[in-house]
């Protein structure tokens, strides 16, 4: 019995923490992409500033370079996340599937000690 039931913990706490592991993926995923948008807003004020929206150009503002620069690295750091993110959804999803196994389980062994102690009942 106590076996069983730190099989179903385990099989609690294993799921809880895939869950917990996507929903922590798509929170960096969300912020990412919050952050390159506020990085294309500023992009677009400084070239407005500087009237220049040329990056080849010389005189393009090393601000809006960086700030380029950095939008498009938070741009591929938030793809690669949705590759990670696509794995940690298919080990949620296993984790899920063990936890329903053993939780199926737990109530047939304990239907089966039900009708077995029924049965000693009516004999008695």
């Amino acid at each position: 019995m106590k076996s069983r039931d730190a099989l179903l913990r385990l099989k609690r706490f294993q799921a809880e923490e895939r869950r917990r592991r996507v929903a922590q993926i798509e929170l960096m995923v969300a912020e990412f992409s919050r952050m390159a948008v506020e990085l294309d807003r500023e992009i677009a004020g400084e070239e407005t500033k500087t009237g220049n929206s040329d990056p080849k150009h010389f005189a393009y503002s090393t601000y809006a370079r960086a700030a380029r620069t950095r939008r498009d690295n938070l741009k591929q750091s938030a793809l690669d996340l949705n590759s990670q993110l696509a794995e940690a959804k298919a080990h949620f999803a296993e984790a899920q599937e063990e936890l329903s196994k053993a939780q199926n389980l737990e109530v047939r062994e304990k239907s089966g000690e039900h009708a077995e102690t029924s049965g000693r009942a009516l004999r008695a």
